[in-house]
């Protein structure tokens, strides 16, 4: 090679290299986390999803900062159905934000809504509430009294009220749709005299009962359901919080007759709807043991044989009437809709 080409080659060569050196390598494309599962904080207007469409009133009806409900009010010159929504999240999480769902399509059959916020299971464990669940429960209760209570100011129909939900609130819905009025008629208070009965309930996966036994023969991997009764498992026994509910099943039978919808179910009872993403799998693991469609099956062969009007939809279903809630709250409540 020519001396001068080569040195010029060299120069070249040397120019690129210390370019190279100066020129930032790119930095590597991060891998996109997941997003933060929700966690309600304990302020009951930190919501997970806005509103679809902002309430007619946020009020109180009851003293703790968790006992608060939003209230939309249907168009009507005549007293309005009221749909009661009861969210889920284990009684330990979610918010009033999930009635979004059935918000729009309820108020455009002209049915008021009510979305009802609760004590917590660790709320009702610090107000020393005996079982836990009992808190949930009861303030849900309260707030359906509370509404009827508001029927002229909120221009509703008592008679007709419809309770809806998923998971922990749709447990909460069966409970009130099964269990005795809890009206005390000679109360002082009166919104105590208010009833708890419902026209009809339409939830989604629910838990149909809170007996561990039920649990684990329906659905062999089982693990929902002990946080509601205060019970804990042993790390050191390598004892599970499911186990230790079982083992305690015999001493906590009152609660689980108080407590679980299964229990409760009586000829008297409103019709309700059980509405599953998945269909059944009785004596088999499942996927999602707690929102099994297993919970759905056997609360409707207790129904039939009371004779208490139960539809089971899941996907291949027989006999479905009504695909989802929101048909099964606006037939019972709205039936000259048809």
């Amino acid at each position: 090679m020519n001396p001068l080409l080569a040195s010029v080659v060299a120069l070249s060569l040397g120019a690129a290299s210390l370019l190279a050196a100066d020129t930032p390598a790119k930095p590597k494309a991060e891998t996109p986390k997941a997003p933060a599962r929700f966690q309600n904080d304990g302020n009951p207007e930190h919501l997970k999803s806005p509103l679809v469409i902002k309430p007619d009133e946020n009020v109180a009806y009851g003293p703790h900062r968790m006992q608060v409900m939003y209230f939309w009010r249907a168009k009507s010159d005549k007293p309005t159905p009221l749909l009661f929504y009861i969210h889920g999240g284990g009684w330990t999480n979610g918010d009033r934000s999930s009635v979004n769902g059935m918000l729009k399509e309820a108020l455009a059959a002209g049915i008021s809504v009510v979305s009802v916020e609760y004590r917590y299971i660790k709320d009702a464990t610090e107000d020393k509430v005996v079982p836990p669940v009992k808190g949930p429960m009861l303030d849900c209760a309260r707030a359906l009294q509370f509404c009827r209570s508001k029927a002229k100011v909120w221009n509703l129909d008592k008679t007709k009220v419809g309770a809806a939900g998923g998971s922990a609130g749709a447990c909460t819905s069966l409970w009130l749709a099964f269990h005795d009025d809890l009206a005390d008629p000679k109360s002082e208070d009166p919104i105590a005299r208010e009833s708890t009965r419902l026209t009809c309930a339409a939830v989604q996966v629910p838990q149909t009962s809170l007996d561990p036994k039920q649990m684990r023969e329906w659905t062999p991997n089982s693990r929902y359901g002990s946080h509601a009764f205060g019970i804990a498992g042993d790390s050191k026994k390598k004892q599970s919080s499911f186990d230790a509910f079982y083992e305690a099943r015999e001493q906590i039978m009152p609660w689980i007759k108080e407590y679980s919808p299964y229990e409760l179910v009586t000829r008297d009872d409103p019709p309700v709807g059980l509405f599953f993403g998945t269909p059944p799998n009785l004596g088999k693991d499942e996927k999602d043991p707690t929102h099994t469609a297993n919970f759905g099956v056997k609360l409707k062969e207790h129904c039939d044989e009371i004779k208490v009007s139960c539809e089971l939809v899941y996907p291949g279903a027989p006999n479905v009437v009504h695909a989802n809630p929101n048909d099964y709250i606006k037939a019972y409540l709205r039936p000259e809709l048809k």
